[in-house]
């Protein structure tokens, strides 16, 4: 229950049900325990969680919360562990940040610019702090607040602690001086002078509140505020490619970004500790960023993880090329790794093709090997461009009249082409979106579909999905990989060169 376990496996080794079946077993061999602090699954995007969200309960658990990262980042407590309906959040993701912009935001340096950022709005004692009571004054001066601001500060506590703490402090020493004078104090005497004007004045002039949300708004919309925070941690160049061009009039009007909903989640963090859960999996964990990592180590900092992925399938800017290095900015840098290397789902034939791209994404990565042989399963066409509409229109015809799922994958701006190319051939399909797609014929974005699997998978233009993007080779990958019986490949275009081996 304890342990922290990383699975590295190549397409259709198992990863999901092994992080899936982990849970079902913790959640049946330590219930109590597991069930009381909550259980989540974290996935890549909601077609993803779609597809894996009748998994647990047909293993007879039902108690556990599925999300993508944004989503929990962007939750207001950021801590539910029951129910699979998403909670609402504190901003509305309504942009999207470019790959240099989302690389450093998704950067662990940020952390250290918004704990700076944080900190500096500590302030020296305007004036001392007189408080009237009866016929009695009690003070203290500009330098006995400013210590105990200091000495507070030197103790490494959350900001919003230490603002909670300051005003404790403050009636303390005051409470000394009135038992000096003789006078008798007990805990409502306490709460009664910490609650008073005065010291509440003091405390938000020396420690004012901060709210994570305009705080992450202050620096993305201000660049001298960035600047201040981020001197000698981020250079020019790379605090002009976060800042906004055209900053929003409000955080109500800002088109926040996932990246940016991570850093109001490690805002928050910074003031208020975010509770722990027992245990989190999360998949396609290749993919996430630094700081996507640390929130998710939040959310099992007294607890454990199962963490599952590919590293050849990383298709992110921010993508990881290093289990230690993930697993640190997790929190957990003592994880067990395990390695799959037997593929079960994924025909040799399909596996063996997909993995000439591994001396260009994943050198480092042996190939897996299937236990599957089907020498019908790989089939590769060449068409014209003025018949590709037409050829694939008859390709997925065919594949309609076979038992099973068939899904044709494309890069993403050529999915809407490929649809009316469908349509004005007579072809039913159904288009997956963000949430989820439909029965038959399944019109899929390569962007989403990391995760799922078809009996029959249509790749359509390997070449553009493998020029659409800097990691587009490892999208392709994805792409290639998705099928469990059969896989089509139809091209105009020439095949990328290194799926053109031996």
């Amino acid at each position: 229950m304890a342990q922290t376990v990383c699975v590295q496996g190549a397409p259709g080794t198992g990863k999901t049900a092994v992080g899936l079946h982990r849970v079902a077993f913790l959640l049946y061999a330590y219930k109590e325990r597991v069930a009381r602090r909550g259980v989540l699954v974290i996935g890549p995007n909601r077609a993803f969680l779609g597809y894996i969200r009748n998994v647990l309960p047909a293993l007879g658990e039902i108690d556990v919360s599925q999300l993508t990262v944004t989503e929990l980042a962007a939750t207001a407590l950021g801590n539910s562990a029951r129910g699979n309906t998403a909670p609402a959040s504190t901003v509305p993701v309504r942009g999207q940040d470019g790959p240099e912009a989302g690389r450093i935001k998704g950067d662990a340096r940020m952390a250290e610019v918004l704990r700076r950022a944080i900190w500096s709005r500590l302030a020296e004692p305007p004036e001392p702090l007189v408080l009237a009571r009866g016929a009695r004054r009690w003070r203290l001066s500009v330098t006995e607040l400013a210590g105990l601001a200091a000495e507070l500060r030197e103790r490494g506590l959350r900001y919003g602690a230490g603002r909670d703490l300051l005003e404790h402090r403050i009636a303390h020493v005051i409470l000394s001086q009135m038992e000096a004078a003789g006078e008798s104090c007990d805990d409502r005497t306490h709460d009664a002078v910490r609650r008073t004007r005065p010291v509440r004045a003091a405390v938000d002039a020396v420690w004012p509140k901060v709210d994570p949300v305009r705080l992450v708004f202050g620096l993305l919309s201000d660049a001298d505020a960035l600047a201040a925070a981020a001197a000698g941690v981020l250079d020019e160049a790379e605090q002009r490619a976060v800042v906004w061009a055209r900053p929003p009039r409000g955080p109500g009007s800002a088109r926040w970004s996932p990246a940016d909903v991570v850093l109001i989640d490690e805002a928050r963090d910074l003031i208020e500790r975010t509770p722990s859960l027992s245990h989190v999996v999360v998949d396609e964990a290749q993919d996430l960023s630094p700081m996507e990592c640390r929130a998710i180590g939040r959310r099992c900092s007294t607890g454990a993880a199962t963490v599952l992925g590919d590293l050849a399938q990383g298709t992110t800017p921010w993508a990881t090329t290093s289990w230690d290095g993930l697993l640190g900015h997790l929190g957990k840098p003592a994880a067990d790794l395990r390695v799959l290397r037997t593929g079960y789902r994924v025909p040799r034939q399909i596996l063996d093709f997909a993995s000439r791209l591994l001396s260009r994404i994943a050198p480092e990565l042996s190939p897996a090997t299937s236990l599957r042989e089907d020498p019908g399963a790989l089939d590769i066409e060449a068409t014209t461009p003025d018949d590709l509409g037409g050829r694939l229109a008859a390709i997925c015809a065919g594949a309609a009249r076979e038992a099973g799922s068939v899904a044709v994958i494309a890069a993403d701006d050529q999915v809407p082409g490929l649809s009316r190319a469908l349509t004005g051939h007579g072809v039913a399909h159904a288009s997956l979106d963000d949430g989820g797609g439909g029965p038959g014929l399944t019109l899929v974005p390569v962007t989403l579909a990391k995760g799922l699997e078809f009996d029959h998978v249509i790749v359509v233009e390997p070449a553009a999905i493998a020029g659409a993007e800097a990691r587009g080779l490892q999208r392709l990958y994805v792409a290639l990989t998705r099928a469990v019986s059969r896989l089509t490949v139809l091209h105009a275009e020439p095949l990328p060169e290194a799926l053109c081996g031996p």
